[in-house]
């Protein structure tokens, strides 16, 4: 996951490098007189590579926009809460600050992304960024069990 503007340049610019070699690459295979099949199977795996980086910085792009990707049972709240830092353009150190912590722990939730937090932490966190996190539980059908007679 892209966490700042540094990130996301070195990204962006990663990507022009990465596209650039595939294209070598792939101009380097059909010369080489490799058949379709052969030459697939090299380069999926550097495409796949490609494509990756690529979510990722488009995924960025989107949280920069204020686009984010629902919740299920709270998964994915780490993730949520870095985005929305990001969002509203904080650094990790303004955070810290908000928060009355050392930014080595801010950088260090983020990397988890705030694996195990509890909920007063989170609390305080969306409150820091003024932000509200509003649920809505929808109860799913309980299965009956069946008895074989």
């Amino acid at each position: 996951m892209i966490r700042n503007e540094s990130e996301y340049k070195e990204a962006v610019a990663r990507l022009g490098e990465e596209k650039a070699r595939l294209e070598d690459h792939l101009a380097r295979l059909k010369g080489s007189g490799l058949d379709r099949k052969e030459i697939k199977r090299v380069m999926d795996p550097i495409r796949s590579f490609h494509e990756q980086l690529q979510e990722e910085v488009t995924g960025y792009e989107r949280i920069k926009r204020g686009e984010f990707d629902g919740l299920v049972n709270l998964h994915g709240l780490g993730s949520l809460l870095v985005s929305l830092r990001i969002a509203q353009g904080l650094s990790q150190r303004e955070l810290a600050a908000r928060l009355g912590v050392h930014e080595s722990q801010i950088s260090r939730d983020e990397r988890n992304e705030y694996h195990g937090i509890t909920q007063e932490r989170a609390s305080k966190i969306l409150e820091a960024l003024g932000a509200r996190l509003i649920t809505q539980v929808e109860s799913a059908p309980l299965e009956k069990e069946t008895v074989d007679s």
